[in-house]
């Protein structure tokens, strides 16, 4: 029941928020960040929890009830350990998104916290749901809110990118329900049971063209999710017409999805499938890492360069994903949190930057570190975590990475590490450029106040503790994992079977 509470307190809470906005705008914030403390702490516990619900595997909760039984569906949640990790992640962004916005949203504060916390629920939804349906749900109930989000409260051109953002996520939606009714319809063929339980379907036996093109319809929706090259487009414009808090929730939980659903859903459900896209797979990582980091490196709009960096981080995702290794796949976990972290804190620090400069404009930075030495402090820090700096959480999912793919890609492998010297430049370009030197202009030299410097500390140490002891979070995820990637002779055996 514990799970079902997950995702009643924010969808319950947005209401409240939206409610206390109409009287008072501090009311809707304070309601807000209440309602994530109590959602933090449901999730917390449940790690040291085991579920009652019989389910194969290891769970550490579980939920199931009736929904619509006549078409085979129903509420049924299930969280292990990398659902658990990327829960608690979801909620603690939220809860910096939140304080990130408590000066810069001024207008419909209720309404922009209740599509805040809406979103939010979708995500955690769609890192718990295990009916498939269900989970189609949570993906469109993350994405409407964000639409709002990013078309009322953006900057100058938020309708064009709501739009884009909308087509490019809401197609990738369809291709989501096509592969999961094919799917449900494949299983009903077989054994005369109609149901979208996640736990049935992956027994369902998937071969020749047909499983190859429900595996390909996922495989696209959760890339465009991923933001991965070539379907990445919707990305920069998006993150650069977003409010701060939307651009945080798009980079640290939202891609994070697309990655989430290629772990749990595309290689368990259809492994040989997924096994023959592998090369596809891993020269689009290639491509993105590279592509992401030369593009970044021509960035002179440090929230575009910020967000052309995802693009090429989760080219490592991806290749980390279709490596099939579970060195890889464990840094692919290390990877997504510190990600997470240190994106998140970076676009903090840009709407910090706009809101003091009112501009994103590197050419017209310069010499913050003299007048604002508290923000160029962790401005500093971020950037080289997020280029994957030795001792930080970036460097050891991508080391992870790279390791396990050496193993299976050597190639592959070569040619994504080149990909980190372009990452060094643009990094490095950018700390000069923004923190460095003279300034051109007279600004607002008013730097981090204590609400500030304390979620940066905060942020900062979580990376830290990421890149010198990643132990105890591999060890949460190891179970999970070994789950999740089929061994070959229950593939071959699925293969046969259908043949």
């Amino acid at each position: 029941m514990m799970l079902a509470w997950l995702l009643i307190v924010p969808m319950a809470g947005g209401l409240l928020a939206w409610l206390a906005g109409l009287f008072n705008p501090l009311a809707a914030r304070i309601v807000s960040l209440l309602i994530l403390l109590l959602d933090l702490a449901i999730a917390l516990p449940l790690l040291h929890s085991t579920s009652n619900i019989a389910m194969p595997g290891n769970w550490m909760a579980g939920f199931n009830a009736p929904w619509i039984p006549a078409f085979g569906m129903s509420f049924r949640l299930g969280m292990d350990g990398v659902s658990w990790l990327l829960v608690v992640l979801t909620i603690l962004i939220g809860i910096f998104a939140i304080i990130v916005s408590w000066d810069e949203i001024d207008d419909g504060v209720g309404f922009f916290h209740a599509n805040l916390l809406w979103s939010l629920a979708g995500a955690i939804g769609v890192f718990v749901a295990l009916d498939m349906f269900l989970f189609f749900y949570f993906w469109e109930l993350m994405l409407v809110p964000m639409y709002f989000i990013i078309a009322i409260w953006g900057h100058e051109n938020r309708r064009r990118a709501a739009i884009k953002f909308f087509l490019f996520t809401q197609g990738s939606g369809l291709l989501i329900l096509i592969s999961i009714l094919a799917l449900a319809f494949i299983h009903q063929q077989q054994t005369g049971v109609l149901t979208f339980n996640y736990f049935e379907l992956i027994q369902t036996h998937t071969a020749g063209t047909l499983g190859f093109l429900i595996m390909l319809g996922l495989f696209i929706a959760f890339v465009v999710k991923l933001a991965s090259f070539p379907v990445h487009v919707w990305l920069p414009e998006t993150h650069t017409e977003a409010p701060t808090a939307g651009s945080v929730i798009l980079a640290s939980i939202l891609l994070k999805t697309g990655a989430y659903g290629l772990m749990r859903f595309v290689v368990p459900l259809m492994p040989m499938a997924a096994h023959s896209l592998a090369p596809v797979a891993l020269w689009l990582g290639v491509g993105s890492i590279l592509y992401g980091a030369f593009l970044a490196y021509g960035q002179s709009d440090l929230k575009k360069l910020i967000a052309y960096t995802s693009i090429s981080h989760m080219g490592f995702v991806l290749i980390g994903v279709f490596v099939f290794n579970n060195i890889a796949w464990q840094g692919v976990v290390i990877l997504l949190v510190a990600h997470g972290i240190s994106t998140g804190a970076l676009f903090i620090i840009v709407g910090s930057v706009q809101h003091r400069l009112h501009t994103r404009d590197l050419a017209r930075m310069g010499g913050m570190w003299t007048d604002l030495p508290r923000l160029s402090s962790f401005g500093t820090f971020f950037i080289l975590a997020s280029m994957g700096l030795p001792g930080l959480g970036n460097f050891v999912g991508e080391f992870l990475i790279l390791r396990g793919a050496w193993a299976m890609a050597p190639l592959i492998t070569v040619i994504a590490a080149i990909g980190l010297i372009p990452a060094a430049m643009y990094s490095l370009i950018a700390i000069q450029r923004a923190f460095h030197g003279p300034a051109d202009e007279e600004r607002d030299t008013h730097d981090f106040g204590a609400r500030e410097t304390a979620m940066m500390l905060v942020l900062a140490a979580a990376i830290i503790y990421l890149g010198v002891y990643p132990q105890p979070v591999l060890n949460v995820a190891a179970p999970s994992l070994n789950n999740m990637q089929p061994q070959p002779a229950t593939a071959m055996l699925k293969e046969t079977r259908a043949g």
